[in-house]
């Protein structure tokens, strides 16, 4: 009851924004690394792993409905007796279905497709070009077919090689293994929806070298949605509506693995033919996390000594300023050392994220920014656009002026300089909710999202921007980009 009260609170008071100073830009919240930098980091990573647990941390539980949107429009408005395809494209201005018909033999479901289509329509030989068009969506999309839009993204498949299918749940575990020390099974955890867990264990049984794990959305985590006037939503039986909150609710999933470095991409964000290139950034993040806990741990060891003097106070205050970009009060010389040192354990002591950031060229997404928070302090944060406020200029200002935008590509060290288990829920910012305009049964609905994953629940976490290229961003949000040279083979079988 106290969480369904605080949740109606939130709704009375609206979404909270936040303050943005400015966006991260490089040299400012942003460190770009030379070429030999990025070695470094990437040896220093392979030359210190064997001393970590590793595990790679992948929300799959998305649904693949949005990849094949239009084609489901298409399916529900295409008429094959009466309309033509020529048509239907003049008459919508749909230039994907185009694109989708003209590079259908390059996807990697072809043949299964193919396959399925004849068996569901014995007389697709005879049909008309545009029949079989529609024949071949209509065996994509419905039940009866492949039914590809209700099933999660993950078990899609994605790539081919000659005769094999990889699904991202299989580029995952193989970029996984590529990034283990191979001297024990390495460690994969997928976040996935519990009816389609014996799919997505279909797939990793051909993976027995792997040690991979499933969790679910915490119902517990579910919150109350309400209607226009903010009072509680109720369904026709007369109970209450709860609604998975987002993925921010993922943040107790996170909390419960147990290992010591964790990489976060998301399910969809794989590639073929940028694979390697992939990697490599991964562990040139991972190699910078481990090189910046290691000095943070030395600086903890130290502060904890009862007797320390000026110059380590200066050399830690200089460190977390230009190093960690926290900036610390203008009166933080004026309190006595024993204060000092009690502040400066406090913002050390707390789990940290190298994250990489790409160029922005366009994409959607959250960004890099330098944001103050109620006590004024400033700290670097990945915002989203529902969190700025739009109707203050300067805030607007500072999203139009942003360089880079977040591809979900992180490495976290979640384990303090005494080798204990941070409990992560200790660092989310709880105010940083965002609410959303939904409907359910023809009924506006508002429904409210818990802080989110990289967002808000890890607010308080100590965090580096590294920009990493755009070839390492190749996420699929409609079924075309499939066709795009980062999800096709570099060498055509």
């Amino acid at each position: 009851m106290e969480k369904i009260r605080q949740q109606l609170a939130f709704f009375q008071k609206g979404s909270s924004t936040l303050h943005i100073v400015k966006s991260a830009t490089v040299g400012d919240g942003i460190q770009l690394l030379s070429l030999d930098e990025k070695i470094f980091f990437s040896h220093y990573f392979d030359s210190h792993k064997a001393n970590y647990k590793l595990e790679k941390f992948v929300p799959a539980s998305g649904a693949a409905t949005r990849m094949f949107q239009f084609l489901n429009t298409f399916l529900n408005d295409f008429d094959p007796k009466m309309d033509t395809i020529t048509s239907y494209i003049n008459k919508t201005g749909e230039q994907n279905l185009n694109v989708f018909i003209v590079g259908i033999r390059k996807f990697p479901f072809y043949f299964q497709l193919k396959e399925k289509t004849k068996l569901l329509f014995p007389d697709y030989n005879t049909f008309t070009r545009d029949q079989k068009v529609h024949a071949i969506i209509y065996t994509l999309l419905h039940k009866t077919g492949l039914d590809f839009a209700t099933k999660p993204k993950g078990i899609v498949p994605f790539h081919r090689i000659e005769n094999q299918i990889f699904t991202p749940v299989e580029e995952h575990i193989l970029e996984a293994q590529q990034l283990s020390d191979g001297s024990e099974k390495c460690r994969i955890h997928f976040t996935i929806s519990k009816e389609f867990q014996s799919d997505f264990e279909a797939i990793v049984s051909k993976y027995p070298q792997v040690e991979v794990h499933f969790s679910y959305q915490n119902e517990s985590s579910d919150t109350i949605a309400v209607d226009k006037k903010n009072r509680p939503f109720r369904v026709t039986n007369g109970d209450l509506l709860f609604r998975p909150a987002g993925h921010g609710a993922l943040i107790e999933n996170l909390n419960q693995v147990h290992a010591d470095i964790i990489f976060i991409k998301n399910i969809d964000n794989v590639s073929q033919a940028e694979q390697e290139q992939s990697i490599f950034n991964q562990k040139v993040l991972a190699g910078k996390l481990i090189y910046m806990q290691q000095q943070i741990f030395d600086y903890l060891h130290k502060l904890q000594a009862e007797n320390i003097n000026v110059e380590l106070i200066q050399e830690v205050k200089i460190f977390v300023e230009r190093q960690l970009s926290f900036s610390l009060s203008s009166e933080f010389d004026m309190f006595q050392s024993s204060y000092q040192k009690e502040y400066l354990i406090k913002i050390l002591n707390r789990p940290i994220r190298v994250c990489g950031m790409v160029k922005n060229e366009g994409e959607p997404g959250g960004g890099p920014f330098l944001v103050k928070d109620e006590k004024g302090q400033v700290t670097l944060q990945i915002v989203e656009t529902a969190q700025i406020n739009f109707a203050n200029e300067l805030q607007k200002n500072s999203l139009k002026s942003a360089t880079h935008f977040n591809p979900v590509d992180l490495v976290c060290g979640v384990k303090n300089f005494k080798g204990q288990k941070f409990n992560l829920n200790e660092f989310i910012d709880h105010d940083a909710i965002i609410i959303t305009q939904k409907t359910i049964f023809g009924q506006p609905i508002k429904a409210l999202e818990l802080p989110g994953l990289w967002n808000g629940a890890m607010a308080n976490w100590l965090t580096i921007f590294v920009e990493v290229p755009l070839t390492t961003f190749n996420p699929v949000k409609s079924v075309n980009d499939l066709l795009k040279p980062a999800h096709q083979p570099v060498f055509e079988p």
